[in-house]
């Protein structure tokens, strides 16, 4: 528990520290509130004590001054909360891109272990409940931790018999709050669960919406959604309750205290140790600083509800920088006495291959050969295998998988285009001359689907390549792995959702690119394609 507590306060104190300057000017004015709050305080207490004594003038100038103390405590609660948002979405993006950073990290298999939804839920809920139960709290325990402060100081002004009660009223604020830590981290925790698995209910639910209203199941979709609803909401509900019960017991805690000292400010103003008008401005004073040390308490427990979420967020690595590159591949790719399976089932057993620079090849044999297998293995994705796989000699275990694929283009059978563009798809945002775009255009056979609509390569794909036909979203793939020119493509039934046409334009294309390695997966080949092809692979 220790150890998760340490990594939790390293990983907020990492973004703090980094963000130090935002957190500077958010903090600023919230010193200058609470001082302003505790001033004020004092101040009422001369107002009343001018009351007492009956003197108008004295009254009237404490009246105008409190006037101008409240008036700049709103001025500066407005830009002390415009800073605080400020700092918020800084935070909140930072821990974004490090969760994106982590994902690219991930191995093929280890980013395969989660599903989109739990990915989708670590963006948007993990970094919601961070903000909630770590970053506001932050700022609001820096609020009252200087309101408590400050009030110790006005305290002093006053009395100092009622700063040694105030502080060892601390200790029973403090102290009662800790035995609910671990029921609080364990719900937490929960949360984070329950919203993951519930979020991945949600999306397996709006995926498959059309097929339920199809089969008139209409009403699993809806108890469907309202299952997954409360499997969100309950957990939530505890911890709600729960904070509810501790912060109820702080309360009353808080009242017996603030009732000892406002009479202890009684008593002193009755034997005469400090003015009448302190009677007011003592309590107000010592409710203030109850108030900020229960809050101080709960403020913690929150700290300790976060734990989990700031358990996925991992910081920062230094990269490798001395790790050499894979040099470009001038002679073959061999595959040498090559093992593989999945769990308890084998896929390939001792298969020795070799792909010579810029030939054509094809994988072909019946499904669960292990052909779609072989590409992942040769891109690095699945790093569990016996035998080895060499690049000119070098063996590919000695490099990292981005390392092979900056030589490699991947096209897969379920292409998957992003929801912007048909030109945004094709160049990865990168930059391409008009002649390169035309080339890869026409050699995927694109540029007639592209002349009947009516925005062309600005023409909106969708979610998910939605708004395309199969063949035109393998059309856009194939497009967008001729236009970035590697020099090895490894193509997964690339062809198999076009008609015969456009898949012999397309394959002769890639054919006939001089100097293109091509390694292409498919069920069957007819006897004259196999002819074309520099080696056809049987597998199985």
């Amino acid at each position: 528990m220790k150890k998760h507590n340490k990594k939790t306060a390293a990983t907020m104190a990492y973004y703090l520290v980094k963000f130090k300057g935002d957190l500077f000017l958010a903090l600023l004015p919230i010193l200058l509130v609470c001082a302003g709050q505790a001033g004020a305080s004092l101040a009422t207490a001369q107002l009343f004590q001018a009351v007492f004594d009956g003197n108008l003038t004295r009254m009237g100038w404490w009246v105008g001054l409190l006037v101008g103390i409240w008036f700049a405590l709103m001025g500066a609660g407005a830009v002390r909360d415009l800073l605080q948002a400020r700092a918020i979405r800084r935070l909140n993006n930072a821990l974004r891109g490090q969760m994106a950073a982590g994902l690219l990290r991930k191995t093929y298999q280890e980013y395969q272990q989660e599903g989109t939804g739990e990915y989708l839920s670590q963006f948007t809920n993990d970094v919601n409940q961070i903000e909630n139960l770590a970053w506001r709290p932050f700022f609001q325990l820096v609020e009252m931790a200087a309101t408590a402060v400050f009030s110790v100081l006005a305290l002093l002004t006053i009395h100092w018999s009622l700063v040694l009660t105030a502080l060892v009223t601390t200790v029973v604020m403090l102290f009662f709050p800790q035995l609910f830590n671990q029921p609080m981290e364990r719900l937490g925790g929960l949360c984070s669960e329950e919203q993951a698995k519930a979020t991945g209910v949600l999306k397996d639910l709006l995926a498959g919406r059309d097929v339920l209203c199809s089969f008139g199941r209409e009403n699993r979709f809806t108890q469907g959604a309202d299952t997954a609803s409360d499997q969100i909401e309950k957990p939530r509900f505890r911890l709600a309750y729960v904070k509810g019960f501790v912060g109820a017991g702080v309360g009353c805690a808080n009242v017996l205290c603030q009732t000892l000292i406002i009479g202890l400010v009684g008593l002193l103003a009755i034997r005469g140790y400090t003015q009448a008008g302190s009677l007011a401005a003592g309590g107000n004073l010592c409710g203030m600083f109850h108030s900020a040390l229960g809050s101080i308490a709960g403020l913690l427990l929150s700290f300790s509800s976060a734990r989990p979420f700031f358990e996925k967020i991992h910081l920062p690595e230094q990269s490798d920088v001395s790790q050499p590159a894979l040099p470009p591949v001038q002679k073959a790719i061999c595959v040498e006495n090559l093992s593989f399976q999945y769990k308890e089932k084998p896929v390939l057993n001792h298969l020795s291959l070799q792909f010579d620079k810029g030939g054509k090849y094809a994988l072909t044999g019946p499904s669960g050969c292990g052909k779609s297998t072989l590409l992942k293995l040769l891109l690095g994705w699945l790093p569990d295998y016996a035998g080895a796989i060499r690049f000119d000699g070098h063996n590919a275990r000695d490099f990292a998988p981005e390392q092979l694929q900056q030589q490699m283009s991947y096209i897969e059978q379920n292409v998957f285009l992003f929801n912007t563009t048909i030109r945004d798809n094709i160049t990865l945002g990168e930059t391409f001359t008009p002649e390169q775009m035309e080339k890869a255009l026409r050699d995927s056979a694109l540029l007639g689907d592209l002349a009947a609509m009516p925005d062309g390569l600005d023409t909106m794909v969708g979610e998910e390549g939605g708004n395309l036909s199969g063949g035109q979203k393998q059309r856009v793939a194939i497009a967008r792995a001729l236009i970035h020119n590697r020099s090895i493509l490894l193509v997964d039934e690339g062809t198999s959702a076009l008609d015969q046409q456009n898949a012999d334009i397309v394959e002769k294309s890639l054919l006939a690119t001089p100097g293109l390695t091509l390694i292409l997966v498919s069920h069957h080949l007819a006897p004259e394609r196999k002819k074309q092809f520099t080696g056809v692979f049987e597998l199985g």
